[in-house]
Parts: C-alpha cells; structure tokens; sequence
C-alpha cells in the first residue's frame, strides 16, 4: 500500500477529510430529498383525505336527496289510498294537489339520477358527443317553456327570449338538454319567490351564447373558483335550505367543454347571477337514412 508524504501534494489525514466531507455532503443531500419526498407525501395524503372527505360528504348527501323526495312520494301516496271516512276536511281538500307533488318529486329523483349516470360515463371516459344538425333556438325555447309549470309553483317569473329565430348549427340533443335543465335548476333552486329567470339566445355569427340570468342570492366572488369543481358546493339556499351536491355545474362545464365551448359566470351578491354558455358554431354532413 502506497503511503502518502507532502511531495505527492496530499497528506492521509487530507484525504480523511476530504472523503468525510464528500459523504457528508452526500449525506445532507440524501437527507433533504428524504424530506422533500415527506412533505410531497404528506401533501398528497392531506390531498387524497381531503377528497376522500368530499366524495363521503357528496354520498351522504345523495342519500338524502334520494330519501326526501321518495319520502314525500310515500307519504302522498299512502294518504290518497286512505279509505274516504278516514279522510277528513283538511285532506279533502289538499287531495287535488297530491298528484302534482308526486309528479315534482319523480322529477326531481329522475333529475338527478341522470346526473349521476352522466357523472359515471364520463369519469369512465366513454361518454362521446352524438351530433346532429338542429335549430338550437327552438330546441332551447322549447325545454324552457316545458319548466315553466314549475317556476310558477316557485313562485318564480320564467321568460325566454332571442334575437334570433332559427340558428341551425351540431349538437348533441341529450347533453345540451343536461345543459340547460342543469342551468335552470340552480337558478330556481337559488331565487325567492316573485323572482326572475330569463334564458336568452344569442347568435353573433361564429358563436352562439346561451345566458340563463336570475334574481336570486347571487354568489360571493371568492366562490367563482368552486362553482365549476366537482363535487363542490358553495353552500345552502336560504331560500328553502337546498344544497348543491356539486354535478350539476360540472357536468354543465364539462358538456359545453365537449361542444368545443365554455361556461362563465358573474354574479353580484343579493343581485343575482348569470351563467353564460359560449358555442362555436358549426354544421356537420349528415348521412341520408334511406
């Protein structure tokens, strides 16, 4: 073994020292990545419990939506088949209106039963666009003024309007009706009574715009972030209590997303909001059936 002496420019001892300091240079470096692997780690859980939290609170909240409504339909139901002298004046009376609260409450459950299966196609990635040319105004006006019943049982003013009457232009039926029932639906969940709805086309040439404005509570600006996540709610309606389970704008996001489009929001507090829907407008060749 070769020893070391001052003419060959480094002393044993040097050598000692300068091995020790490359490993634990070395060593510090393994040390800080081992604690920038924890802290990305640990992120990651608060992360993955954080959702974890959500989708449980987004399950028990389905649960309960699923109840209500199936709660009220058993009860209308069980007071209807009631022989007539167990009925009295007061359920007399009210007989009338049992149809009409087991018919909302069916569209309620199918409402969101359709949300839920449209959630699971797309989370599965199968869901695809099936385009067909069609007049997007009537098609519009038309599932508006099919709600209208319902706004007027809400007490709630329904209008539509268009400064257009015929824009033929691709679109898949199914998903653009999801769009504005979804639409039509926060803004009714969220207006007092003798509120307004007013759903408007636009057409400005290579694009068409959807609005669906409203009266209601309106959303706080540090919300607008949230609006459009999934399984995010900005709170309950003072109105009557509902609270959002977080598909509905979403899936609204993500079908206007498939259309090649997007979806805003402005909204004052105690004002209202407007939700817009911006499509780019196209045709397609569409195949003679025979």
């Amino acid at each position: 073994m070769k020893n070391f002496n001052e003419d060959d420019g480094i002393n044993e001892n040097q050598l000692k020292n300068l091995i020790m300091l490359n490993y634990t240079v070395s060593l510090e470096r393994e040390i800080e990545k081992l604690k920038d692997d924890v802290k990305k780690n640990s992120e990651k859980l608060n992360e993955s419990q954080e959702r974890n939290k959500k989708i449980l609170q987004f399950i028990s909240g389905i649960f309960h939506e699923l109840k209500t409504p199936l709660n009220v339909i058993f009860s209308a139901v069980q007071v209807m088949l009631l022989p007539p002298e167990c009925k009295n004046e007061e359920i007399l009376k009210k007989q009338n209106q049992y149809p009409k609260i087991i018919k909302q409450n069916c569209y309620r459950l199918m409402k969101l039963i359709n949300n839920l299966q449209d959630l699971s196609r797309l989370d599965s990635g199968f869901d695809k666009l099936e385009l067909h040319n069609r007049n997007i105004v009537s098609f519009i006006e038309d599932i508006t003024l099919s709600l209208i019943p319902y706004a007027k049982y809400n007490g709630i003013n329904l209008i539509f309007d268009t400064n257009v009457e015929e824009k033929i232009m691709a679109l898949d039926y199914n998903k653009m009706e999801r769009i504005i029932l979804n639409l039509l639906s926060n803004a009714i969940k969220f207006t007092p009574e003798k509120g307004t709805i007013c759903v408007e086309v636009e057409d400005k040439g290579d694009n068409v715009y959807i609005s669906v404005k409203d009266t209601g509570i309106g959303i706080p600006q540090d919300k607008f972030k949230f609006v459009f996540e999934k399984f995010n709610q900005c709170g309950k309606s003072p109105i009557n209590g509902k609270e959002g389970r977080g598909i509905g704008l979403y899936l609204v996001k993500c079908f206007t997303e498939m259309h090649g489009g997007e979806v805003s929001v402005k909204s004052v507090v105690g004002q209202g909001s407007t939700f817009i829907v911006k499509l780019p407008f196209k045709v397609i060749e569409e195949k003679s059936i025979m």
